[in-house]
């Protein structure tokens, strides 16, 4: 018992030696692990004021944004509970609005087009699936809330991505994307006769162009910016063409003042004889290299919320107060209701962390009097590349790409659901 004191004692001390070292291991590891984490803050505060900075250089004045105590309490608290995440990511505050579904649309879609000529909502191709495009048209009647009718588009029209204008009876079709997952653009350019739903060429683009910005403005047809023909490097390039009653009243395309940037998936609406080119991005998903199907690959793309309005003179381009967040995928999204301009959904900045892309779920609304912006409702979910239209004070939206879910933002199904909503402004 004697012999075996002192080993015990021996033991015991080696039992606190290794505790006081493991202490001292554990200690200095909390320690680093805090330094990362407070490199990683500084760098991520760093990362939000450049760019702010940046976003700064693009406006030549504050933006005037309508946001109630009550909205900045709850953004106040959103900001307490996720501090890493900024609010460009995030769901804007915004009331409830009382939607009601309505008929679906035929099929699912996704990159479409839509054109509104009275009570009727023309909505043109778009993706089914990566796999499956659309080549035909269906027509909403506002009316008496029925699909009426149905139609094909011309086999060799684009299928996807088309810029798309109309003066009340004819609609044009610009460009676009040509067939499934990521093809690249066309050229060809057509117009169809509502009335006898006849479709007739025009002359094609100077180049091929992807999702561009496309509206008919003191007689002309203009096309801005777009992606190029790899779909990723952002075009600054605009043309117009004189256009009367369906015809060109010119052999080629005239070049016009280019657009201060570039990119695709923009809002472009003529009012008050003033044009305006809003929201957008640079860069976009690509052909993966050798892919026989043009398989779609990944790339890095930047979203921005930049407003910009031609001159009446057509040789100036003005910046106006940006979108309340970056947003793109909203060429359809839009509507004119009583001197303001509604915007529906759309896509933002991709998640800082999961770098995975976020929908937005907000309705935003422009005032052309005071040039402002204001946001006035919530949609029923996430959704981008919206078509909407407006008839009889209600709000219209169909098909797009919706939400995972309330707790998730990013995309996942391709829908045809249509909802209203009564908008009293």
């Amino acid at each position: 018992m004697g012999k075996n004191l002192p080993h015990h004692h021996q033991h015991q001390s080696k039992s606190n030696n290794s505790c006081t070292k493991f202490i001292f291991v554990l200690f200095f590891c909390l320690l680093g692990l805090a330094c990362i984490v407070d490199l990683f803050w500084a760098s991520s505060s760093s990362f939000s004021s450049s760019y702010l900075r940046f976003a700064s250089n693009w406006v030549s004045q504050k933006p005037r944004i309508f946001v109630s105590q009550q909205q900045q309490h709850n953004v106040d608290k959103i900001g307490k509970k996720k501090r890493f995440l900024s609010a460009t990511f995030a769901d804007l505050p915004a009331p409830d609005l009382a939607w009601e579904q309505m008929p679906s649309a035929p099929v699912p879609r996704l990159d479409g087009s839509a054109i509104q000529i009275n009570n009727l909502f023309y909505v043109l191709s778009g993706y089914g699936t990566l796999d499956h495009v659309h080549s035909h048209v269906d027509v909403f009647n506002f009316t008496d809330n029925t699909w009426c009718a149905k139609f094909d588009t011309p086999k060799d029209m684009a299928n996807s991505h088309l810029g798309v204008a109309s003066d009340g009876r004819y609609i044009y079709v610009v460009s676009g994307q040509y067939g499934p997952q990521c093809r690249a653009p066309t050229s060809r350019t057509y117009v169809l006769d509502t009335q006898t739903r006849e479709w007739q060429s025009l002359p094609p683009l100077p180049a091929p162009r992807y999702a561009p910005a496309t509206q008919l403005w003191k007689g002309r047809l203009h096309v801005m910016g777009g992606s190029k023909e790899n779909r990723h490097t952002p075009g600054l390039e605009h043309w117009s063409i004189a256009v009367k009653d369906g015809k060109a009243l010119e052999k080629e395309w005239r070049t016009e003042i280019p657009i201060p940037r570039g990119g695709p998936h923009r809002a472009s609406v003529a009012i008050n004889d003033r044009l305006f080119v809003i929201g957008g991005q640079e860069g976009d998903f690509m052909a993966k290299p050798g892919s026989p199907i043009f398989k779609c690959s990944r790339r890095h793309e930047v979203v921005y919320g930049d407003v910009y309005m031609l001159d009446a003179e057509m040789k100036k381009w003005e910046v106006l107060p940006p979108l309340p967040k970056p947003n793109s995928h909203i060429e359809c999204s839009w509507v004119v209701v009583n001197n303001s301009i509604i915007i529906t959904g759309g896509t933002t900045e991709k998640h800082p962390e999961t770098k995975r892309m976020i929908l937005v779920g907000e309705v935003f609304q422009f005032h052309l009097d005071s040039l402002t912006w204001s946001v006035i409702g919530k949609l029923p979910y996430r959704v981008k590349t919206t078509l909407a239209g407006f008839w009889d004070g209600y709000l219209y939206f169909t098909s797009g790409q919706r939400d995972r879910g309330p707790d998730n933002p990013q995309p996942k199904k391709v829908i045809g659901e249509m909802w209203r909503t009564k908008l009293n402004i």
